[in-house]
């Protein structure tokens, strides 16, 4: 079950390769994320020291009341990865034009886990036919349900 989307993602970038991969979260996190409390606007996954990390996700406090003081809604938090699926992310990273995103946040079973992808950035030009193709797909369906 998807808890979390980032939606902007698909417009803003072509996928190139997918990966899932588990989180380590607080459980007062996970409470917020099972209510659908969270984004992942902006978030991104950089490689630092051999370890994946999501950036720029937000999860606001459960209950405002009985959060910690010291608790970041937007700290880094860590993504489990095997050894190999790191070397091919930080290899993906070091390229240019290429950047790791979040797209979505999902429940597996008891488990929380994120899917990741490669993706290239998107041109204005290329944004706005996939925009011209989705409408007129849309205005087909349209049309052949009044049918």
């Amino acid at each position: 079950m998807t808890l979390v989307k980032n939606k902007k993602a698909s417009l803003k970038y072509t996928p190139i390769e997918y990966f899932t991969a588990g989180f380590e979260l607080l459980g007062t996190e996970v409470k917020a994320l099972r209510a659908k409390m969270g984004s992942l606007e902006g978030a991104r996954v950089v490689i630092r020291g051999g370890e994946a990390f999501i950036i720029g996700m937000t999860i606001p406090p459960y209950q405002t009341a009985n959060t910690a003081k010291n608790y970041d809604s937007e700290r880094s938090r860590r993504l489990l990865l095997t050894k190999q699926e790191i070397a091919i992310l930080a290899s993906a990273e070091a390229k240019k034009g290429l950047t790791i995103v979040p797209l979505e946040v999902y429940t597996q079973g008891r488990f929380v886990k994120t899917r990741i992808a490669i993706v290239r950035g998107k041109g204005k030009i290329e944004r706005r036919e996939e925009l011209k193709k989705r409408d007129a797909g849309r205005e087909m369906r349209r049309i052949l349900k009044n049918r």
